[in-house]
């Protein structure tokens, strides 16, 4: 007979715009077959700045959905634009933390399950994870993903203490804590030396069984290389503004190599910022920004893609992008835009990927891009062991063995 588990998160379909919802749908998807039964608790649809129902037959056919209610503090409870600042700490969906505490505890009486867990980067969620346990005592698995108070992050003093006394909270309560890069977990096993044991490392992946029905085809744009970045461009932790003057240097110093370079911009969110920086450069031409699209076709673009990029700042070395593990599985060249010292750099390099160049660094940058024109295989390939290591469903089964623990009361 299955346990069940109570899963506590914001990012789940029909959200739209967030690669981080692919870690609980499939989670959820794949946990049946270990011996769990996945009640997820989301936010209703409407705390959701845009939604799509492309991804809603991937849920479990064994999963029950509950959404609690919820509202988005800037666009539901905003005067002219403005809001006290309390109600957006730790985060502007605070409110679904008033609606899916009643919504749990009504779930845990009719459904009883086993554990609960609850997943970042939405603070509230965490939140929610600890009134829930403390009200009925269950074992709970607390999914940080990437850390949470850091320095300078968040930049509002409320809101960083707002974060540290949550994670605080979170380490004296859980069962487990589960990071998603190396540089994450010790992080945390050092910030917390009581808990060491307890944090565990559980990476993000890809999922085979929708890679199976992503079609490539024809080139993008025949006749020219198309460089893809897909999901968002966010102003600092994904700076775009050195890849922008790198174009403008590869304009000026190889202008055969520019004119049959196009790089993809798609669902940035900050198209703005994109398009301001590339007419100031110009090198508008050069790039290409595209709205979202389903996730079966993004991924199908990823497969039809000369090459695959990734941007990563210095400031979030410790984190990994989820994409890049699509990435992977996409078998397309990699070039990876990161600091040379950070997580995401190095594991591209355990994948044999060595196409890799400061963020930061313009000249660097458009080196890097001159080369994978000359010799487009050279360094951008994952090895075929690191793509089987990636498997969402491998990963679900390390989160299900972790349930087991905690469900028989074992912290180590």
């Amino acid at each position: 007979m299955k346990k069940s588990v109570l899963m506590i998160a914001y990012h789940f379909p029909p959200i739209q715009g967030s690669s981080g919802v692919q870690r609980t749908l499939r989670f959820a998807r794949y946990l049946p077959e270990f011996g769990w039964r996945p009640i997820i608790l989301s936010a209703h649809p409407r705390a959701y700045a845009s939604t799509t129902n492309d991804q809603l037959d991937d849920i479990s056919p064994e999963a029950v959905v509950i959404r609690a209610p919820a509202w988005d503090t800037s666009r539901h409870l905003s005067i002219g634009g403005r809001y006290p600042g309390f109600l957006a700490r730790p985060d502007r969906w605070l409110s679904w933390w008033l609606g899916a505490v009643p919504s749990g505890l009504a779930a845990i009486r009719k459904h009883r399950p086993s554990a609960l867990w609850s997943t970042y980067p939405i603070a509230t969620a965490h939140m929610i994870g600890a009134t829930l346990q403390s009200r009925s005592g269950l074992p709970w698995v607390a999914d940080f993903r990437d850390p949470m108070a850091q320095d300078g992050y968040p930049t509002d003093p409320a809101t960083w203490e707002s974060f540290s006394r949550i994670e605080q909270r979170v380490a004296r309560q859980m069962n487990f804590g589960t990071l998603t890069t190396p540089s994450a977990l010790a992080l945390y096993q050092q910030r917390f030396p009581s808990a060491a044991e307890r944090f565990k490392l559980i990476e993000n992946g890809y999922d085979e069984e929708t890679f199976a029905g992503a079609q490539g085809g024809e080139a993008l744009n025949p006749g020219l290389v198309t460089l893809v970045h897909s999901g968002i461009v966010y102003p600092s932790e994904r700076d775009p503004s050195a890849l922008i003057a790198a174009l403008a240097q590869l304009r000026d110093t190889h202008p055969e190599a520019y004119a049959r370079l196009r790089v993809r911009f798609r669902a940035p969110v900050h198209d703005t910022l994109l398009d301001e920086l590339a007419r100031d450069a110009g090198v508008r031409e050069a790039i290409e920004l595209c709205p979202p699209i389903p996730y079966r076709e993004a991924l199908a673009e990823m497969l039809r893609a000369e090459g695959l990029l990734i941007l990563q700042a210095a400031n979030c070395n410790a984190q990994i992008p989820a994409k890049l593990y699509e990435y992977f599985r996409a078998g397309r060249p990699i070039i990876a835009l990161t600091d040379p010292a950070g997580d995401t750099a190095a594991s591209c390099r355990n994948a044999g990927v060595t196409a890799i160049a400061p963020l930061d660094s313009a000249a660097s940058i458009a080196g890097l891009l001159q080369s994978f024109l000359t010799d487009p295989e050279s360094g951008t390939r994952p090895t075929s062991q690191a793509v089987e290591q990636a498997s969402r469903r491998g990963r679900t089964q390390q989160l299900a063995a972790l349930l087991d623990q905690a469900a028989q009361g074992r912290t180590t």
